[in-house]
């Protein structure tokens, strides 16, 4: 494998990133951490003429407990106590990310508007040009679904679904100056695999912004995957739950992994708010959100599989947060 050529640019402040991405438009990627971009760029897949790398904007790469630079490191995340015990859903979501070498180099922003995935896009040139390439590289047919209008590569981040159900905001820079978005307000829930999120030409992810409701709130992560590292989400369960007592004052639960941006399920847990969380609860609200999703066949894990799993992850992770223990539906 090897990098077709390309330019690469370094601006050394956001507004020289701007007005970079927005001077290249379609002709540019943003470089963060590289450890998504620069294998499939090996890979020939949708290489753009110019790159414009973030690392020397130094104030992308500050955080704290309320305000996180889109270029901090997934490690660096990894290595603060202080964050770790304050949000440990969005702990567990970082430490879930590939591999310790990978979280080094990997960023925030990096990971929220990481590449839609489908075993039909991911792979190397010479086995795509052998099965005629695919509607999101090169060619003009989706493989997943057969049609030539929309692309089924899924959403595979993790940290999207662990900031959602903490109500975390996005700031987004742009040639119009900062704007502020609910974090899963930036995906395009009625774009697909190509079309995945708000982001206007010009316009840069910043900085996530953590709400004095997140402190609050007792959060987790579980994901599903082949292999226990390295392995991007085939299911990604986020769960926040805040109780009154035995009752439920605030729960909020997230997905990524199934569709081809990340989802919350507030229809499903709404009701329960005021009420006892009980085991009988749990269960029924993890076989609702079991019901709701329509996985389809674009990574390794059987659909049928994966839509079961939600259900047991769902219910595992209520379990952990609330401290019931429920009985598994069948």
């Amino acid at each position: 494998m090897h990098l077709d050529p390309f330019e690469l640019h370094r601006p050394a402040s956001v507004g020289e990133a701007v007005e970079l991405t927005r001077k290249f438009g379609p002709a540019c990627d943003l470089l963060a951490g590289g450890t998504d971009l620069l294998p499939n760029y090996k890979m020939h897949l949708n290489v753009k003429r110019h790159l414009v790398a973030l690392g020397d904007v130094a104030e992308l790469r500050t955080h704290s407990l309320e305000r996180i630079g889109a270029m901090t490191r997934l490690g660096e995340l990894e290595r603060d106590t202080a964050f770790r015990a304050t949000y440990p859903g969005l702990a567990e979501a970082i430490g879930e990310v590939a591999t310790p070498l990978v979280r080094a180099s990997a960023t925030v922003g990096g990971n929220l508007l990481v590449e839609t995935r489908c075993f039909f896009f991911n792979q190397s040139y010479f086995w795509r040009d052998s099965l005629g390439y695919c509607l999101k590289a090169d060619g003009d047919r989706c493989h997943v679904v057969p049609q030539k209008e929309r692309c089924y590569a899924t959403f595979s981040g993790d940290l999207a679904p662990a900031l959602g159900v903490l109500n975390a905001s996005i700031e987004i820079a742009g040639p119009t100056g900062l704007r502020t978005v609910n974090v899963l307000d930036l995906y395009d829930a009625a774009g697909d695999g190509i079309r995945r999120h708000h982001l206007a030409e010009g316009e840069i992810v910043t900085a996530i912004l953590l709400p004095d409701s997140a402190r609050r709130v007792r959060s987790t992560y579980r994901k599903l995957r082949i292999r226990p590292t390295f392995d991007f989400p085939e299911l990604g369960i986020a769960a926040s739950l805040d109780l009154d007592g035995s009752r439920v004052r605030a729960l909020a639960i997230a997905a990524g992994g199934l569709e081809t941006y990340p989802k919350r399920f507030d229809e499903f847990t709404a009701p329960l708010v005021g009420a006892p969380l009980t085991a009988e609860a749990i269960t029924a609200i993890a076989d609702q959100i079991m019901r709701s999703v329509r996985p389809v066949y674009n990574t390794f894990l059987a659909p049928d599989y994966r839509k079961r799993m939600v259900a047991v992850y769902v219910r595992r992770a209520l379990e952990h947060l609330s401290g019931v223990r429920a009985e598994a539906a069948g």
